[in-house]
């Protein structure tokens, strides 16, 4: 049995970094690109990195920062923990009541999602060990995907990530049938016959919108279409979505909680899904979910949008679970993931090696990025 965890601190990092090219998706723009760091260290000053998810509203980075440091850091500050998991749970059932009681269920979950990834990130440094390997995982290598590719022009990017190694990409759509076609359309010249396209609706559509657009969008090969629907539709609307279409339909970044999640699984309506490590049970429910959802013959794609600790938690998560699934990785510029994402740069036929180095990896990164750090140093 490994050591248990005893938290000397934890501490909450906020970074943002404006954007040249604002990304655009089917509910709003993001003008800049934030990033909740969490670090925690134990009592032999041993650290583990996660990030939380922050992307909305604007101000959600700092917010979820001082929720750490005001709500989650008392709670942990001397406790000692046997494993991540139990922290998971003590922290969960310690912020319930305050979670509801502020009706914050997601924020809070979010800041659990990210001091969860740190904990195990501490765990496989302590032990020298990659977090693949330490969660159980055979091999380093994993699939990627581009994703995040905008509404305007996005051969161009598309195009780029291509000449990086990517043979799959993925496009927001839900900015009209005409527009949406076209942009596929270039997609398809572009990258070639070969290329893998998907289509990321956002939640931009309803019942009677999608038997509308469904019909445009058959017959160009798609690998499948993302949150066509709310993500409260009830599952009967996500089932007869299905019914009307050949093209896997995806979702599973907006879904919270393990009940929830085997609703989904149980749905009958999705072939792929996709939960996101900082944005709701970190890896302690998310190890999991990832093998339960490749057990139930679906495929696990992790969701995420955000900097490079949490693609690189993402990644070491994907490895662990297994199967068909592949990683999202952000087309788009941005230094607070490029900076620390290390091997997730180096791409090969849509492959990338996450390497042997303990826990997620090197952090070097992080002194480059203290331009974009926001408040204390």
């Amino acid at each position: 049995m490994n050591k248990p965890v005893a938290v000397r601190d934890i501490k909450a990092f906020v970074y943002r970094c404006p954007l040249e090219t604002p990304v655009e998706t089917s509910f709003g723009t993001m003008l800049d690109r934030p990033m909740v760091v969490v670090r925690v260290t134990d009592e032999d000053g041993h650290h583990g990195w996660g990030e939380i998810w922050c992307n909305f509203p604007m101000v959600g980075a700092e917010h979820r920062a001082r929720l750490v440091d005001s709500v989650f850091r008392p709670l942990m500050m001397g406790a000692v923990y046997d494993t991540p998991r139990q922290a998971f749970d003590a922290l969960q059932a310690g912020t319930r009541v305050l979670a509801l009681q502020s009706a914050e269920p997601g924020p809070f979950a979010q800041c659990l999602a990210g001091i969860d990834l740190a904990l195990w990130d501490l765990c496989a440094r302590r032990e020298g060990q990659p977090l693949w390997r330490y969660l159980g995982g055979d091999s380093d290598r994993i699939s990627v995907y581009a994703s995040g590719l905008n509404p305007s022009g996005p051969e161009r990017l598309g195009r780029a990530m291509a000449d990086r190694g990517y043979t799959r990409f993925k496009l927001k759509i839900g900015f009209g049938a005409e527009r949406d076609r076209a942009n596929l359309a270039a997609l398809r010249d572009t990258l070639g016959a070969d290329a893998g396209l998907m289509v990321d609706v956002n939640q931009g559509w309803n019942l009677v919108q999608a038997r509308e657009q469904l019909p445009g969008l058959e017959n160009l090969g798609l690998k499948w279409i993302e949150e066509p629907l709310l993500c409260t539709a009830p599952w009967s609307e996500w089932r007869a979505l299905a019914e009307m279409t050949d093209i896997p339909v995806a979702a599973g970044e907006n879904l919270m909680g393990e009940a929830r999640f085997q609703e989904g699984i149980d749905s009958g309506a999705l072939s792929i899904i996709q939960p996101d490590a900082a944005k709701w049970g970190g890896i302690s429910c998310g190890l999991p979910l990832g093998r339960a959802i490749n057990d139930a013959g679906l495929r696990y794609f992790p969701h995420y949008l955000g900097g490079g600790i949490g693609l690189l938690a993402s990644g070491h998560l994907l490895a662990a679970a297994g199967g068909e699934g592949a990683l999202e990785v952000d087309s788009n510029p941005n230094p607070l993931r490029g900076e620390l994402a290390g091997p997730l740069d180096r791409v090969e036929n849509g492959v990338a090696l996450l390497g042997e180095a303990p826990g997620i990896g090197e952090l070097d990164g992080l002194e480059r990025l203290e331009p974009y750090l926001v408040g204390e140093r």
